[in-house]
């Protein structure tokens, strides 16, 4: 993403952190094991609190999810044996267009220039995060509460997989066998003329 040049490339080394520590747990036999998850854009007090020499206030790119979905991915991988959680769709599509479609998705995100900020002037004068804290408590929820979502169908179809994955085969069973009623003539008592 254009404008997070050094964000992306932390969250790329911790992608690789977490993968080679990973192996190295398992050549150890280790019984630790780790969830890397991977976050979209949430609305948190960050935007108001980081330096920046953008010409108007940052915002995350939409769409924003509130802090609380975040928080609760990560308790939910700490009691369950997953090795990735896709929070949202936005992370997904992004990893994907990068991986099979780069020079478009390089394209594509041009579009995110704009979308980090608000239509509101910079401020100059507000105190920062980047030598020292901005005093006080800033709680966990940013500017966009009215723009933020609280769920994420991906993470839904995620922690429901199981049941997800179950009820669909039951779904294509029941079609197979409709359809096979269906070409014996089976279903209406009648036979194929």
């Amino acid at each position: 993403i254009p404008l997070q040049s050094a964000y992306c490339g932390a969250k790329s080394a911790v992608v690789g952190f977490t993968d080679s520590l990973r192996a190295e747990l398992a050549h150890e036999q280790s019984r630790i094991r780790l969830t890397a998850v991977h976050l979209p854009a949430h609305n948190t007090p960050q935007f108001g609190l980081v330096r920046s020499r953008l010409p108007r206030e940052a915002q995350p790119v939409p769409p924003i999810f509130q802090p609380e979905l975040a928080a609760e991915a990560i308790v939910w991988a700490a009691e369950h044996d997953r090795r990735e959680i896709h929070l949202a769709t936005p992370a997904v599509a992004a990893i994907m267009a990068q991986k099979f479609v780069p020079e478009w998705m390089d394209r594509y995100t041009l579009g995110a220039w704009e979308a980090q900020m608000t239509d509101e002037p910079r401020d100059s004068e507000r105190p920062d995060n980047l030598f020292t804290p901005v005093e006080g408590d800033h709680g966990a929820h940013g500017e966009f509460d009215a723009q933020a979502r609280e769920s994420s169908p991906l993470w839904w179809l995620d922690r429901n997989r199981t049941w997800v994955v179950a009820a669909t085969a039951g779904v294509a069973a029941a079609v197979g066998v409709v359809v096979g009623a269906l070409r014996r003539g089976g279903l209406n008592g009648g036979s194929r003329r």
